[in-house]
Formats: structure tokens, C-alpha cells, sequence
């Protein structure tokens, strides 16, 4: 399986002021992992007459419509159009998958795939490799970073308009599967052929863990997937083999995933058997409450959680847990809101229907889900206007209220309508990411330049090891008018007054990127939260967290 970078880059690169975007469809899903088939119709138990007729009636107009309808349609695109349309009247994560796009959603929480093995992009309609990942089939065959991937088993894929999608559906295959590939590189004037053997590749959502310095460990983790515990015990053992005091857990951009994950996370750091969190749904069915249960590797130093406006489900388990008792400290922005739980039901041609079963609450009785009109568009345009709104330059107002308020283990007031809400407020940085920035990632500018650069002097950066890079390597004045350059060229108007504003942030992400194509994720965050604010925040707020790990508030 290939990794989709462009999507990654979000959650990275702190969320554009003019690019918001969140995965609604599969990303937000908190999935519980109980599956029921669905074999023959059997009317609810709660209303057999209502659900009979009803599913006699939907029968009925479709074998009208393929008997006698004039003209000739397509009954199964029909019928998961009017699913989908029905879904839309219960909640905004109800949803249903069809049976040819079941292997795109399940990939998103497995652990591992298989494929080629490379993180890609696709700009100027050419799909670009980011790096063929670490020992995986494409870096044995030698493909490399730069890399323009032009032909597929013999079939033009170079200015198609084609999508990640259509990636996926040529370079994932079952392992041991050949494909070949035609490259053109930079400084060759044929195209390169390679065939390759697809393999398992796995694949990680703890995207890095370092030391900041001798007492500060940092673990950033993307998502919720079957394999993400494991890495996060792997990544915290690590850290404190190393020293570790203090740990900032960064969840920003983290749409979820699996929920039982979460609760294994957030037990790590809670001591004795308090709650980490409750669901309740119709009757009792689906109610449960989940409390710790183990002896954690991290139960009394000092922890600070990243959140934003990305931050959803599975992430909000984590956060809320740590807040409401009293064992973290938040820091960033309101998390997205998403507090229903959906159970996924296999139907019998392959598709799925998502079902939310349940709301989750934190150990404080918070329900986390934001609030819902029944108009999906209403509900995607969340994110857009908590900016018209201001709320990401300063907290909301009106979710500061006598009923919406609650209170920690250690009486702390928190508040509830819609996401967690953090304990210490940082502002989206207004002045840096500009209108110009923006368009030089949305044209993929500084993506290209640093990819160009590195491998035009890929002999002389790789002599260095990354304590020399990030002590040494200077993005000099030159180089950003290169990328000014090549922005002209693309079409990207050049703003001075914009550019000014975002020069050193340019500077900043040309070397992380520059470092990430040398040393991978531990070459590409330590540079990037040099001019990270969030980050920088929540290192002058240890002190406060530590009275929080002693007993304070």
C-alpha cells in the first residue's frame, strides 16, 4: 500500500487558515469492532409492522423502475443513492460504504498493506515519489525520492487527472504480485524501467517520538489504527529509557479510529481504576463504562496534550480522559466535537453500513459531540465557521455557560457543547500563514523545491548527520527566491507584503522538509516546531502540568 502525502501534510504543516479540511466520510469514524452479518430481512423487534412495510414498499418502486421505468438504469447505483440520502437524516456519522469502496475505508485503520511501498503526490497532474518508505519493494528496486512515476504496467498515468484513488487501484496488489513501473528522473533522457514485487508494507501512526531536550519527550500520533497502542508503548518505553520527565502528547489533525486504542493510550497514564470513559445508548445494549485497569509506564510525570480543530473522536476519548482527571493538561484549541459511536454491520453484497449505536462521555459526564441540525452541510461547515466566528483567535464565548459547565476529579470547572475545550487557549498564527503561503503549498512549491534541491545535493547532505543539519544548515536568502521564482512560473502572484509576513516561516518548512527527505520524520518535526507556536506554548506550561501530576490544579 502507498501513503498518501498530501493528505498527511495537513495535519503537519498546522492547518492553513484558508484550507480547512476534514475527513468526514471515513477519517471521523470511531469504530467499536463489533460486526453482524446481515443474511435475510427480519423486521426490527421494536416496530416489526413499521420496518415491513417499509422495506415492502422500497422493494416494490425498485422492480417497478427496472421493469417498467423508460429508460435504462443502474438499480444498484439507485439503491445506494437512496441509503445514503436516508442516512442523512440521523446523525452525520451514520454512513454507509459501498462494496467498491470497502477496501479504501477498511485501509485507513489496518496496520499494514500491500504494495509497492512509497509515499506519493500528485501535482502538475504527475504523480511524484516522497520517498520510497524504508525497506519496503520500491527502495530494493531503487526507486528514489523525485521520481515521476509516468507509466503503470504499461498504462499512461501522466496527465490523466488522476486521483489518489486511481494510485491506489494500480500499485496496491496482493504480495508477490510484479509491477512494472516506467520513472523519469532528473538527469536521465529516457524513461527508467523498473519491476517490482509487491510486499506487505507497514505502515505507522505514531508518526515520531525524540527528546526536545534532556527532560522533554515529544510522541506525535496521526491516527487510531489496530497497530497504534503498540507503537505508542514502543515510542513512550524509548523515551524514558532516555531520560524522559515530562511528555507532550501531540493529537492535533488526529481524525481517530479505533476506540479500545484510545482507551489503552490514556490508561498509561492514569493510575489506579478511574474512569476513562462511558457510552450509553438506546436501552442498555450499547452502555458501558471503560476504567484503567493496568499499571501505566507514565502515571505520575507531568503531561501536556496538543489539541485543535482536527483533533475528533478517538482523540477526544484520550483528552477528556486526561482532563477530566486531573492527570493532563490541554493545550491548543476546542477538538472537533465528535462523541458517537458507530458500530460497522457487513451487508451481503460486500458494503458496509456504519451505525452510530451510542454517545461516549468523559469521566466528568461531558457528552463531546457537538451539536447537529440534521443538515449535513451545516455540519461540514463547522470548521469554517468557527473562523468567521473568531473562535480561532480566541476561546467561544457562549460555550462558557452555567449548563454546559462540569467538574474534574479535583473540582477544575470544564465545559461541554461540542469538543474538549483546553485548558490553556492558542490562537491560530494570523500574521505568519498568509493568503501566499497557502498558495505556494496548494501549487505544491515548497514540497517541489525541496525534493529538486535535495536531490541535486543529496552526495553532500547525506555526509551530515542531523545534529550537524539542524545545528548548521541555513535556508539562505537565495534559495527563497528561488521558490519565489518558481512560484512565478506556476502562476502564483507574488504578494511582497504576504511574503514578508511569511518569510521565516517559509525558511523554516524549506528545512524541514529538506530534513525530512534525509532523515525521515526525526529530521522533519524537531526543525518544523522551531516555528511551531503550539509547540513553543506548551513547553513555558510544564510547571502547571506538574502541579496538576502532584495533586494541584
Amino acid at each position: 500500500m502507498e501513503k498518501m502525502e498530501n493528505g498527511e501534510e495537513r495535519g503537519k504543516i498546522r492547518n492553513s487558515l484558508f484550507q480547512v479540511r476534514l475527513p468526514l466520510f471515513i477519517a471521523l469514524a470511531l469504530v467499536v469492532g463489533v460486526l453482524i452479518g446481515a443474511t435475510t430481512f427480519s423486521p426490527s423487534t421494536n416496530n416489526p409492522q413499521g420496518t415491513a412495510k417499509s422495506y415492502l414498499k422500497f422493494r416494490d418502486i425498485l422492480s417497478y423502475i427496472d421493469r417498467d421505468y423508460v429508460d435504462t438504469v443502474d438499480i444498484e447505483e439507485l439503491s445506494d443513492y437512496a441509503i445514503a440520502k436516508m442516512l442523512e437524516k440521523l446523525d452525520p456519522h451514520t454512513s454507509y460504504i459501498p462494496a467498491d469502496q470497502m477496501a479504501m475505508a477498511r485501509s485507513y485503520l489496518e496496520g499494514d498493506f500491500e504494495g509497492i511501498g512509497v509515499e506519493f503526490n500528485i501535482f502538475k497532474d504527475t504523480i511524484y515519489v516522497i520517498t520510497p518508505l524504508s525497506g519496503g519493494p520500491s527502495e530494493a528496486a531503487g526507486i528514489l525520492a523525485g521520481d515521476k512515476i509516468i507509466k503503470v504496467d504499461g498504462e499512461t498515468v501522466a496527465g490523466i487527472n488522476i486521483n489518489n484513488e486511481g494510485v491506489f487501484k494500480r500499485l496496491r496488489g496482493p504480495k508477490g504480485s510484479k509491477v512494472n513501473l516506467a520513472i523519469q528522473r532528473k538527469g536521465s533522457k529516457k524513461l527508467l524501467s523498473f519491476t517490482i514485487n509487491r510486499n506487505k508494507i507497514p505502515t505507522y501512526s505514531v508518526d515520531v517520538n525524540y527528546m526536545v531536550d534532556n527532560k522533554v519527550g515529544y510522541i506525535k500520533v496521526s491516527r487510531f489504527s489496530s497497530t497504534t497502542y503498540e507503537e505508542f508503548k514502543k515510542a513512550l518505553t524509548e523515551l524514558r529509557q532516555k531520560g524522559m520527565e515530562q511528555l507532550i502528547l501531540d493529537l492535533r489533525g488526529n481524525p481517530g479510529g479505533y476506540m479500545d486504542h484510545a482507551i489503552r493510550m490514556a490508561d498509561e497514564f492514569i493510575a489506579g481504576e478511574k474512569m476513562i470513559v462511558y457510552t450509553d445508548g438506546k436501552g442498555e445494549k450499547y452502555d458501558s463504562k471503560t476504567f484503567a485497569r493496568t499499571k501505566g509506564d507514565f502515571e505520575s510525570g507531568p503531561v501536556i496534550v496538543l489539541l485543535d480543530e482536527g483533533s475528533a473522536s478517538a482523540s477526544e476519548i484520550v483528552a477528556g480522559a486526561l482532563q477530566d482527571n486531573d492527570r493532563g493538561l490541554i493545550v491548543g484549541r476546542r477538538s472537533f466535537g465528535k462523541g458517537l459511536v458507530q458500530m460497522p454491520i457487513p451487508l451481503n453484497d460486500g458494503s458496509e453500513l456504519r451505525l452510530t449505536i451510542s454517545r461516549y462521555y468523559t469521566p466528568s459526564g461531558r457528552s463531546i459531540q457537538k451539536p447537529y441540525s440534521g443538515k449535513p452541510e451545516e455540519y461540514q461547515q463547522d470548521m469554517l465557521n468557527r473562523f468567521e466566528n473568531g473562535e480561532y483567535f480566541h476561546p467561544d464565548s457562549s460555550l462558557f455557560v452555567d449548563s454546559l459547565k462540569y467538574k474534574t476529579a479535583k473540582g477544575r470547572a470544564v465545559y461541554g457543547g461540542g469538543g474538549i475545550m483546553p485548558d490553556v487557549f492558542v490562537p491560530r498564527d494570523t500574521m505568519a500563514m498568509t493568503q501566499y503561503l497557502s498558495q505556494l503549498y496548494n501549487n505544491n512549491i515548497i514540497r517541489e523545491y525541496t525534493l529538486n534541491y535535495y536531490r541535486d545535493n543529496r552526495k553532500t547532505l547525506e555526509k551530515m548527520t542531523f545534529e550537524k543539519f539542524n545545528k548548521d544548515f541555513v535556508v539562505t536568502d537565495k534559495m527563497l527566491q528561488d521558490v519565489v521564482q518558481m512560484a512565478n512560473k506556476a502562476g502564483v502572484k507574488y504578494n511582497g507584503a504576504e511574503y514578508g509576513r511569511s518569510k521565516e516561516l517559509i525558511r523554516n518548512n524549506l528545512k524541514a522538509f529538506i530534513g525530512r527527505s534525509l532523515y525521515g520524520n526525526k529530521g522533519f518535526f524537531p526543525v518544523l516546531h522551531e516555528q511551531d507556536e503550539e509547540f513553543q506554548e506548551a513547553l513555558k506550561h510544564f510547571s502547571r502540568a506538574q502541579r496538576l501530576a502532584k495533586g494541584g490544579s
